[in-house]
């Protein structure tokens, strides 16, 4: 159970490093590892203030582009 849930940051972070090709997986781990900050952050306040590195929203930028185009 671990394993499955490390391998979406995981794919992300080689998403980011070039490791692997940033694919609808990486798009896909993406959406839930920003579901999973954002209930942290309903659960707790002290989570508020815990964002994204800027890589991250790029990538998230990106996805929102295929998305659009």
């Amino acid at each position: 159970m671990i394993e499955g849930q490390s391998s979406h940051w995981q794919i992300v972070a080689e998403s980011l490093t070039g490791e692997r090709v940033i694919d609808e997986q990486s798009f896909a781990s993406l959406t839930i590892l920003t579901e999973r900050l954002e209930r942290l952050k309903k659960l707790d306040k002290s989570f508020d203030s815990i964002e994204f590195s800027p890589a991250i929203r790029e990538l998230a930028k990106q996805k929102d582009a295929v998305a659009i185009g």
